[in-house]
Formats: structure tokens, sequence, C-alpha cells
């Protein structure tokens, strides 16, 4: 069954700039009814509005002031989500942060954040307010949650992390009695605010040798070709899976072998 993306509604986290406002673009070009970008940054915020309205017209987006760390924050959002277009059907747990030095506060964004959206999404919100027979949960991992790299091990734990929650959220049983399909996204280096300046996003200057030692081999991407093809995979995608999209590639599924094989 391909998913249908007319009269839904998509909650983006992270969805005030960078790849997160290109997600919600491209949702809207693939014909959702609407958007809420949930969102740290009100200013970000407040241009991404201004921006949706002049591609695609008035009442197709809006923005909610939320720090997915907060669960009564992110419950907000998807209140005001459901209050202004009756229905939410679509999560995109896309905050995110890379940098080590602060690795409380990544862990609990790219860790604890995606953990209060499924549980919001998939036990609540979606589970009762989606428009169709189900609801999708896009989880945005990394390739540095299936690859080891030495100069952020931290980040790759978060990200390893979301790989984890997704699987096991992702499976029959969970599928079975919420309806709500869940799969992960692990883009390669994409040129975002993320990994534009990486001075100083790690452990101490022995790992800002090795980073710049690696990170300079990496194939980029742009941010508007990973959207696209996540997008494409929310039709699809089946429940539990994980998908690459590196180098400006089509996504590809990265499969996790059977341990009892």
């Amino acid at each position: 069954m391909v998913f249908d993306f007319t009269d839904k509604v998509a909650l983006v986290t992270g969805g005030a700039s960078g790849i997160g406002l290109r997600y919600a673009k491209e949702l809207l070009r693939n014909g959702v009814k609407a958007v809420t970008l949930a969102d740290i940054d009100p200013q970000f915020g407040q241009k991404a509005l201004k921006d949706i309205e002049e591609e695609f017209g008035p009442k197709k987006a809006i923005f909610v002031k939320t720090d997915v760390t907060d669960i009564r924050q992110f419950e907000d959002a998807f209140k005001k989500t459901v209050e202004t277009f009756k229905n939410v059907d679509i999560l995109f747990n896309n905050a995110g942060v890379l940098n080590d030095a602060i690795w409380e506060k990544e862990i609990a964004i790219n860790v604890n954040g995606t953990i209060n959206g499924v549980l919001l999404g998939l036990e609540n919100y979606l589970k009762q307010y989606r428009q169709g027979s189900e609801g999708v949960i896009v989880n945005i991992s990394s390739i540095a949650g299936i690859s080891p790299f030495a100069f952020i091990p931290i980040y790759c734990a978060t990200k390893a992390a979301v790989i984890g929650l997704t699987t096991s959220w992702g499976t029959p049983e969970h599928y079975q009695r919420t309806k709500v399909r869940v799969f992960a996204i692990c883009p390669g280096v994409t040129t975002t605010p993320l990994i534009s300046d990486m001075s100083g996003r790690n452990l101490g200057p022995e790992y800002e040798t090795i980073m710049i030692r690696n990170v300079d081999t990496m194939p980029l991407q742009p941010p508007e070709h990973v959207a696209k093809e996540v997008v494409s995979l929310i039709k699809t995608a089946d429940n539990g899976t994980i998908w690459v999209v590196e180098g400006g590639k089509p996504g590809y599924q990265f499969v996790i072998p059977e341990r009892r094989l």
C-alpha cells in the first residue's frame, strides 16, 4: 500500500531551518494539507513561515516554539497542530545537535527528544488524530549511527540509539496495536548548518586533528536531495526499516543481520 499525502498533516521538529525546512517544503510539494514547524528558534520560525507562504500560499504552516527535550512543550506542538488543522499524520523526529563538546545536551536532544516524539506520536496523537488508515514516524539518524566516526563518538552513540528505538518500535506488535509505521533515515554528510563549521564541536584538540584528516574525504550532498528521497520513502518504506541517503545517490535499505542466523 502506498501512503497518500492528500489531506495529511505533518509535524517537523527542527523544522524552521536547514534540512528540517526542506522536509516541510517537500511534503507540501507532495500534497500534504499543512505542516507544523516545531523549533527552538522563533526568529527562524517566522522567516520559515514567510518562505512557505510565498511558495505555497496562506494557512499551510504554523510555527510552535518547541524544546524537544521538554515533553510538555513537545506535546503542546501536537495539541496546536490538532487544534489548527484537525489531524496529524506524520512526525519527523528531525531536531538534532552535532557537538560532542556539549554532550549532555547532545544526548538530551538527539535521544530524549526522539523518545519524546515517538511516545507522543505513536501512543497518542498519530494513533488518535490521523486522517487516514495509518500514521508515519520518520526518525532521523545518520550514517554516524551505523558506522564509526572516531572524532565524534558521542554523536555516533546518540544516532545509534535512534536506530535501536526505530527497530524496536518498528515491530509488528506495535504496528498492529497503533497502526503507526516507524522507520529511520541515515543521511550522509549534507551541506547544512549542522556541519558548516565543525571546529570545536568535539572533545578536544586530538579529536580535532582526527576530524580534519577525515571530513574532507566524505562525499557531500545538498539537503534538497535528502528531502526528496525521504519524502518518497514515506510512501513505501516498511515498518522498522533503516535507509541510507548518501553522496547524492538514491536511498538504499541498510539491513542489520539477524543475530540468530
